[in-house]
């Protein structure tokens, strides 16, 4: 089979979710093979050839950590060279998508971006979009050079599948352009025990009819007792209740949960934009004729302040 580049998405070593949701995908249309970069890239091997890949290409090098996106545009340019992949897969991160744009750029091959679903096809890989604020599904292919594809978090299930998983160091030559634009220092997120937005299973949000900062400790209980992360819609945020980083929708974060729960979200199509391919989606509005409940699968009809506290006591009694 053809072998296909997955560009491994880890901290020192520790190989984030959606790689291994890529390995999973890769598999349909070949044979995977890592594209492991920066400090601890040797040691995402053991954990790659769990999840399917035949070969892992690592490079370390402190430009990766110095500079912004182009070394890694760099590497995958000399892997693509190395390898000549049926097509090179990244997570749909912001730094995944620019790093794929740059490197589409540079091997003159078409690009694909946000995918959530893959197959193969007659004519290449073929991907699943969800596209115009998520009101249509389309399915596209890459016509000129090696398909470069980024892929939505939680689009696939992870899935072991043991392989090689050899590893060989691949020779990186940097460009000028490499050492352009230098990070000079850092800040590290403070962590709040939830997981990360876009990759967690469980995402339970919160919009205008929290009514207020304070109230959302309502949420972030919900969210607490189920291990899921905490969203927010726009309104929300505009008003100062939830941080930015939070926001869901066509100008915060797209998410593909396998449960999303709204509460107190009206379900404007900036909104849907960025949660309507979430796998099941249930909705808490007193307003039984907000436009949500044109989306859900399980809908509640009444007052968030009421229903949301007796579900979080419910999911802590069965659980414990």
């Amino acid at each position: 089979m053809a072998e296909v580049l997955v560009y491994v998405d880890h901290v020192d070593g520790a190989v984030r979710k959606p790689t291994l949701e890529l390995l999973t995908l890769a598999r349909r249309i070949g044979d995977p093979v890592a594209v492991a970069l920066g400090n601890g890239a040797a040691d995402t091997a053991g954990v790659l050839a769990e999840h399917g890949a035949v070969k892992v290409l690592t490079h370390e090098a402190a430009e990766y950590a110095d500079y912004l996106v182009v070394p890694k545009v760099d590497a995958l340019q000399a892997a693509v060279a190395a390898v000549s992949p049926a097509a090179v897969l990244v997570p749909s991160s912001a730094e995944g998508k620019e790093v794929a744009a740059r490197l589409a750029l540079r091997i003159k091959s078409g690009i694909i971006t946000d995918a959530v679903d893959l197959e193969a096809g007659d004519d290449g890989p073929v991907a699943t979009q969800s596209v115009f604020a998520a009101s249509f599904t389309t399915k596209s292919t890459v016509s000129t050079g090696t398909p470069v594809i980024t892929v939505k978090p939680n689009s696939a299930a992870v899935e072991a599948a043991p392989a090689a998983g050899t590893v060989e160091a691949l020779t990186v030559s940097f460009s000028e352009a490499a050492t352009g634009t230098k990070v000079i220092s850092r800040t590290p997120r403070e962590s709040t025990g939830r997981p990360e937005l876009t990759e967690a299973a469980i995402v339970v949000s919160g919009g205008r009819g929290v009514n207020g900062a304070e109230n959302f400790s309502i949420i972030e209980a919900l969210a607490d007792s189920l291990g899921a992360a905490v969203g927010a819609s726009r309104a929300a945020v505009d008003a100062g209740w939830y941080p930015h980083s939070n926001q869901v929708g066509q100008t915060g974060k797209s998410v593909s949960p396998q449960l999303y729960i709204a509460n107190g979200i009206s379900g404007a199509i900036q909104h849907r934009a960025g949660m309507q391919t979430s796998k099941t989606i249930v909705a808490v509005n007193k307003d039984a004729e907000a436009p949500i409940f044109d989306l859900v699968d399980y809908g509640v009809v009444g007052d968030l302040f009421d229903v949301v506290p007796q579900l979080t006591e419910e999911v802590k009694t069965r659980k414990g």
